[in-house]
């Protein structure tokens, strides 16, 4: 099959390999981006599959806790500018503060039922949108709550680029603070292997499979390889898995062993993850605004 420019580009700019790779790969899996992305991995000419996650919305993504409930969310704007106007935090503020108040589980239910200065959610944001001047969107949003034995911990990095949340089974604040800290600086996906889905866990093992077969490895050390890639792959999505941020001595398991803690659960929103930016030719827009 015929294989678009812009079919290249996207995998190009996914997996970072060169232009005749990437083609190549979709020629072989008749342009299904995802089968080229294992076939790039398969076949060694790339470490790792990395979805596009281009940040390209502004915004702002900020934690809110009052009691025992901690919300964290994730609103967005068309500009930077926009992103930084003290009225656009006032949106953020009184959402957050209402994600508290109503604690809904998802969107839908908070359309349905959290009300803003008297105004349904939607029509609260279609109004602000009306003063800000810019498509505002209210993106994603995670509810926390925790009984008197737990304590949340919370980083916001950058004035808001990025969030975390984490709820801890202990009643040490600098514990939670320092696991909010090394969230926000590993992104792990998981707390634990238990988390992991069991279709990513045999789609991750297939890849690793063939590729120690592309690599001429023996079958009989091919099993082996592949236990020990599994446990680097836990290692990158894994929180309890991975080394800790601020003592890489230890893993995060150990240092919780240690302080007779877990982590419950954790969000970490970093603004614009995974939105694509319309590519804008910034000098043309210049010259059609002046024509």
């Amino acid at each position: 099959m015929a294989i678009s420019a812009k079919l290249v580009k996207q995998l190009r700019d996914q997996t970072g390999v060169g232009m005749m790779d990437a083609k190549k790969a979709l020629q072989e899996t008749d342009g299904d981006i995802d089968k080229a992305v294992d076939y790039l991995r398969e076949s060694g000419q790339m470490k790792a599959a990395k979805k596009a996650d281009r940040v390209a919305a502004e915004g702002l993504a900020k934690i809110y806790i009052e009691g025992n409930t901690a919300a964290i969310l994730e609103v967005n704007t068309e500009t930077d500018f926009a992103a930084k106007n003290d009225k656009f935090t006032e949106i953020i503020d009184e959402i957050g503060h209402a994600l508290v108040q109503y604690k809904p589980q998802d969107m839908e239910e908070a359309k349905e039922k959290v009300e803003i200065n008297g105004e349904s959610l939607e029509d609260y944001l279609t109004q602000k949108t009306a003063i800000i001047g810019e498509r505002i969107n209210f993106r994603r949003f995670t509810v926390f709550e925790k009984t008197d034995d737990q304590v949340f911990g919370q980083y916001v990095h950058m004035g808001g680029k990025i969030a975390t949340l984490v709820l801890v089974n202990s009643s040490d604040d600098q514990l939670a603070l320092n696991l909010a800290l090394h969230v926000s600086g590993i992104a792990p996906k998981y707390v634990s292997e238990e988390q992991i889905p069991q279709e990513e866990r045999d789609h991750e093992r297939e890849v690793l499979t063939e590729q120690a077969k592309n690599e001429g490895k023996p079958e009989k050390i091919i099993e082996k390889m592949v236990e020990g890639r599994m446990h680097k792959f836990y290692a990158e999505v894994c929180l309890n898995d991975q080394d800790y941020l601020l003592d890489d001595s230890m893993t995060v398991k150990e240092l919780l062993d240690k302080e007779d803690a877990s982590v419950e659960d954790f969000r970490r929103y970093a603004v614009g993850e995974g939105i694509e930016r319309k590519e804008e030719d910034f000098a043309a827009e210049v010259q059609s605004q002046m024509r």
